[in-house]
C-alpha cells in the first residue's frame, strides 16, 4: 500500500521534479517508508511507500528491463507469484520479487489483458515509452482511490485530491452536483466528487491518456446470474474460496493483524487468518461508553477463542469531535455519519501496535445480503402482495431493532417504506435510505437551490443501470445498488482506506476475491436469506469454528454516536464558529435560520436519526469547505536528494 500522484502533458513542456515533489508531499502519511520520482518529457510520477511486499528492493517508480515502462502503484497484486511465474515462463526477466515488477512485464506480455489476469486491489499509472500513452487503472470494487483532473492539455493524477492542489495545476472549489450526490448517497458517485473538474476513475475501469485525450474503459461491472438451487458441494466450495482469499491476502514480508468487530464476518476473517497465520494473530477492536454501540462482549468471545493477541481502542464522545476535523481533511468529502472516526482511532492503535496490514470483513455483507436493507426489501415485497393488510406491516417492527422507540414504530413509519418506490422502479431497495439522507436538502441555501435546477441524482443513476438488471433478482438489484453506491465510494473510501492510510494502516478483503464474488452472486437468494435470517451459508459455514453467540446473533450494523458529540455542553469551540450564520452564509450551502433550529433541537436531544444526520452533513459541509475551498495550506516538497528512486528518460520519438 502506499500513494501515487503524476501529471501527464499532451507536448513535451517535461515535469518539474518540485511539482512532483509537492505531491508526494501532500500524501506522504500513504507511504512513510520511502519515496520515488520518474521524470520524462511529457510524463512525470511520484510515489510513496508503505513496505509490505519485498521490502529490500520494491521501491518505485519501477521500469522493466529497457526502462521503456514505468509503473508508480498504489495496492497489492495477491496472485503475483503465480503470475510471476507465468511471465518467467514467457521468457521475462524479474530483477525483484515485488508485485509491482509483475505490472510492467504483464503489461508488456498481455497489455490490457492484464487487469483481468489480476486478484488484488490496485490503482496504478503505467507509461509506456513506445507508444507514449498513460494508462490508469483501478481495480474491480474500488479498494483503492485514484483521482484525476485534465486541466488543459495536461492530466494531473492522484490517490487523493489533495496530492492534486498540490501540483498548482488543480484550483479546490466545490461542485453543486457531488455535494447534492453525497446528500442522497452518503457519497458522490464516481466519476463524481465533491469538488469541481475532479473526478474518480471508476472501480473496475482503465482510461488511456494519449495525445491530450483521457478515453475510459470498463473491465468489470458486477452481475447476478443466480442459481435456481443451491449446489450440493456450495458449503464445500465456500470453504475453498474462504481459505484461498484468506491465504493470498496474508502474503506479506511484515505481520498481518485484523480488525473484530464482534460480528460474524470479521470473525470468519479473524478465524481464517489465525488459523493461517504464521504468526500470533493481533486483533484490534473498538469500544463505546454507550452500550447501543458497544460490541465488546462479542469481541472477546472471539479474541479469546481464537487465541489472539488483543489491543481495544475506547473510543469517547469526546474523541469523535476531537478527531473530526483531521477525518475530514483525509476522507476529502463530507460525511453524514461519524462511523469512520472511531475507525480513524482504531487505525492508530493499529499503527501504535507495530502492525501495518490488517484484515477485516467489509463485503461479506453485499455478498451474502447481510445489511437489514435487504430484509426490508424482502418485508416490503411481502407487504405489497397484499397492500390492505394491516397486519403485514408490522413486520417492519422488527426490523431497525436498534433504532430507539422515538425513530421507529407507528403506521406513518410503516408506510413510509411501502409508499417509497414501486417494486419495478430499478431503485426500488434504495429508495427508503436515499430519501432519509436527502432529508437534509430542506436546509439547502441558494448556493445549492439555485445551481441544482434541473439536476435529479436519482434520475441519473437509473439512467445507468445495466440493461441486464430487469433479470436479476430484486436482492441482485439491491446489491448491485450498494456495491455501486456504498461499499466503493464510502465504506471503502471514508471508512477503511482514508482513516487507515492517514496512518499508513493498509486493510485487505478476504470477501472481495473476485472469485468468492462469482460464487456468491450465483447461490440462490435462499442461500443468503430466508425470511428475516441473513447470511444463512456463512453461518452454516461458522458453526463449530467460531463461538455459536456470534453465529446466532442477530446482524447489528457498526455505528457511532452522531450529533451528541457537537451537540453536547463540552462540544469543540469551532462547532459554534462553522454554525454561526456568518460562516453559513460564506459558503451559501445551507439556510443559516434553519440550521439554527436544528441545531438547537439537538442541543435539546429532541432531533431523531434524521436530524442526527443532517447535523452531522451540515457541519462535516462547512469543515470540509474551509479545510479545502477557503485556504491553500503550503506544501514543502520532499527533496530529490532523499529519494529511493530518481529515475528519467531521454526525449523520445512518437511511435509510428
Amino acid at each position: 500500500m502506499c500513494g501515487i500522484a503524476g501529471i501527464s502533458r499532451q507536448d513535451e513542456l517535461g515535469v518539474s521534479l518540485d511539482q512532483l515533489g509537492r505531491m508526494a508531499a501532500a500524501i506522504r502519511h500513504r507511504g512513510p517508508d520511502g519515496y520515488g520520482f520518474y521524470t520524462g518529457p511529457r510524463v512525470g510520477l511520484a510515489h510513496v511507500r508503505l513496505s509490505i511486499i519485498d521490502i529490500a528492493s520494491g521501491a518505485q517508480p519501477m521500469t522493466n528491463e529497457d526502462g521503456e515502462i514505468v509503473v508508480t502503484f498504489n495496492g497489492e497484486i495477491f496472485n503475483y507469484r503465480e503470475l510471476m511465474a507465468e511471465l518467467k515462463g514467457r521468457g521475462h526477466q524479474f530483477r525483484t520479487s515485488s508485485d509491482t515488477e509483475v505490472l510492467v512485464h504483464g503489461w508488456e506480455e498481455w497489455g490490457t489483458g492484464l487487469l483481468d489476469r489480476l486478484n488484488g486491489q490496485w490503482a496504478f499509472a503505467l507509461y509506456d515509452g513506445r507508444t507514449q500513452r498513460l494508462m490508469l487503472a483501478r481495480d474491480r470494487f474500488g479498494v483503492r482511490p485514484l483521482f484525476y483532473a485534465v486541466n488543459g492539455g495536461t492530466l494531473v493524477f492522484g490517490s487523493e485530491v489533495k496530492a492534486l492542489f498540490a501540483s498548482g495545476l488543480v484550483v479546490a472549489a466545490p461542485d453543486p452536483v457531488g455535494l447534492d450526490q453525497v446528500f442522497t448517497f452518503w457519497a458522490a458517485r464516481p466519476p463524481r466528487t465533491p469538488f469541481l473538474g475532479v473526478s474518480q476513475l471508476e472501480p473496475g475501469s482503465y482510461a488511456i491518456w494519449e495525445k491530450g485525450r483521457l478515453r475510459t474503459h470498463t473491465v468489470f461491472t458486477p452481475s447476478y446470474p443466480e442459481d435456481g438451487v443451491e449446489d450440493p458441494r456450495a458449503l464445500e466450495q465456500l470453504d475453498e474460496l474462504l481459505s484461498s482469499s484468506t491465504a493470498l491476502r496474508l502474503r506479506a514480508d511484515v505481520p498481518v493483524g485484523a480488525y473484530l468487530s464482534g460480528g460474524l464476518d470479521s470473525s470468519i476473517t479473524a478465524c481464517l487468518a489465525a488459523e493461517a497465520s504464521p504468526f500470533t494473530l493481533h486483533s484490534f477492536s473498538i469500544t463505546f461508553e454507550d452500550p447501543a454501540y458497544d460490541e465488546a462482549v462479542y469481541q472477546n468471545e472471539v479474541a479469546a477463542a481464537l487465541g489472539t493477541r488483543h489491543t481495544v481502542r475506547h473510543v469517547r464522545s469526546e474523541d469523535i469531535a476531537a478527531a473530526f476535523p483531521d477525518v475530514i481533511r483525509h476522507t476529502e468529502t463530507p460525511l453524514l455519519r461519524t462511523a469512520p472516526v472511531p475507525m480513524y482511532h482504531l487505525a492508530r492503535a493499529t499503527a501504535e501496535a507495530g502492525i501495518k496490514v490488517v484484515l477485516t470483513g467489509e463485503g461479506a455483507d453485499e455478498l451474502f445480503l447481510g445489511y437489514d436493507l435487504f430484509k426490508e426489501v424482502q418485508v416490503r415485497l411481502f407487504c405489497l402482495r397484499q397492500p390492505d393488510s394491516r397486519r403485514r406491516p408490522r413486520l417492519f417492527d422488527r426490523l431497525y431493532p436498534w433504532l430507539s422507540a422515538a425513530g421507529r414504530g407507528g403506521d406513518v413509519w410503516r408506510r413510509s417504506f411501502l409508499d417509497a418506490s414501486a417494486p419495478d422502479d430499478p431503485l426500488f431497495s434504495h429508495m427508503p435510505r436515499f430519501r432519509a439522507a436527502s432529508w437534509v436538502k430542506q436546509f439547502y441555501g441558494d448556493g445549492m437551490a439555485e445551481p441544482l435546477r434541473g439536476v435529479d441524482a436519482l434520475a441519473e443513476l437509473r439512467d445507468i443501470m445495466p440493461a441486464e438488471h430487469t433479470s436479476w433478482t430484486p436482492f441482485g438489484r439491491a446489491a448491485y445498488l450498494e456495491i455501486l453506491t456504498l461499499l466503493s465510494p464510502y465504506l471503502l473510501s471514508s471508512q477503511t482506506d482514508r482513516v487507515g492510510m492517514a496512518h499508513a494502516v493498509e486493510s485487505r478483503y478476504p470477501f472481495l476475491d473476485p472469485r468468492l464474488f462469482r460464487f456468491a452472486a450465483s447461490l440462490p437468494t435462499s442461500s443468503k436469506l430466508r425470511g428475516l435470517r441473513e447470511k444463512r451459508i456463512l453461518k452454516r459455514w461458522a458453526r463449530g469454528r467460531i463461538p455459536d453467540s456470534v453465529t446466532a446473533r442477530t446482524k447489528q450494523p457498526y455505528r457511532a454516536p452522531d450529533a451528541p458529540p457537537f451537540s453536547s455542553a463540552g462540544a469543540p469551540e469551532w462547532v459554534a464558529d462553522l454554525m454561526e450564520a456568518s460562516a453559513l452564509g460564506r459558503s451559501g450551502f445551507f439556510n443559516p435560520a434553519a440550521v439554527s433550529h436544528l441545531m438547537a433541537r439537538c442541543r435539546q436531544q429532541q432531533g431523531g436519526p434524521r436530524e442526527h444526520q443532517a447535523l452531522v452533513a451540515i457541519l462535516s459541509t462547512e469543515l470540509w469547505y474551509r479545510t479545502f475551498c477557503l485556504t491553500a495550506p503550503a506544501v514543502t516538497a520532499l527533496p530529490e536528494s532523499g529519494a529511493d528512486v530518481v529515475l528519467s528518460s531521454a526525449p523520445q520519438q512518437t511511435a509510428a
